[in-house]
């Protein structure tokens, strides 16, 4: 247990962002899940749309921390072959 001052307050930090971020990841998990769920419905147009929701948002998780560049960037070139497979 965190006996310091220094170390009771790197513990408060750390619950609030474990938080901060656990919201953020999940935020962009809804985001991908809609891109996931209009191609399986195959409905391009939709694809397109959710696919240019989720690009910025995903992007944004990477200026903050929670996911790596390299993830972010894999998961976006999967979805972006797959939505323009549709066609």
């Amino acid at each position: 247990m965190a006996n310091s001052p220094q170390a009771k307050k790197r513990a408060r930090q750390n619950e609030t962002r474990f938080a901060v971020n656990k919201a953020r990841r999940s935020r962009i998990r809804t985001f991908l899940r809609k891109v996931e769920e209009a191609i399986a419905s195959g409905d391009k147009e939709a694809a397109t749309a959710a696919l240019r929701a989720c690009q910025p948002e995903l992007m944004r998780g990477v200026t903050k921390g929670v996911f790596h560049k390299n993830t972010a960037a894999r998961k976006m070139s999967r979805l972006a072959a797959r939505v323009k497979a549709l066609g």
